[in-house]
């Protein structure tokens, strides 16, 4: 069985001006910039009397080696989504405005080729392996993960700050 540990859950909310497409189009480029791998388990789009709902959800992956590999789920949910007209640079441009909020939780998985699955023979020395042997490893990839993360969040923040200013 993958051995899932879970590193870090934080989220990023915004209630205001955004352009969702490009949002979109920035958190994924993101991942993909970072080499992850990345699915859409959901999409759900509702039209509400109070604007679109929409939640997403997001599975991104990247192989770390043949035991290790950073995995991050993502939610989103944005309520009350409609479009306004805004002047920008002395232009009309429309653009959404709702409250957006992603969750993400960030996981180390170890073993997720299912190699020490063997017997419980295996399963004590993946044990002995993790908890003694690659201890520093662990460690180090779980900060990486982390600080991926958190950088993650304050790109998407300062996007949805930046495209809020009108």
């Amino acid at each position: 069985m993958v051995e899932k540990d879970v590193v870090f859950s934080g989220k990023v909310r915004h209630l205001g001006i955004f352009d969702f497409k490009e949002f979109y189009r920035f958190c994924y480029m993101w991942f993909v910039d970072k080499e992850y791998w990345i699915t859409e388990k959901n999409y759900t789009e509702k039209i509400t009397p109070r604007g679109k709902e929409i939640e997403i959800e997001w599975v991104a992956m990247r192989k770390i080696s043949d035991y290790f590999r950073f995995y991050i789920k993502s939610n989103w949910r944005i309520i009350g989504m409609k479009e306004v007209e805004v002047e920008k640079d002395g232009k009309k441009e429309t653009l959404d405005k709702g409250d957006v909020e992603i969750r993400v939780q960030t996981i180390l998985e170890k073993d997720y080729e299912h190699r020490w699955e063997g017997n419980a023979f295996y399963k004590f020395l993946r044990t002995m392996y993790d908890r003694y042997l690659i201890r520093g490893r662990i460690d180090d990839y779980e900060s990486r993960i982390f600080g991926e993360v958190e950088e993650f969040l304050a790109q998407a923040k300062a996007f949805l700050a930046l495209e809020g200013k009108h």
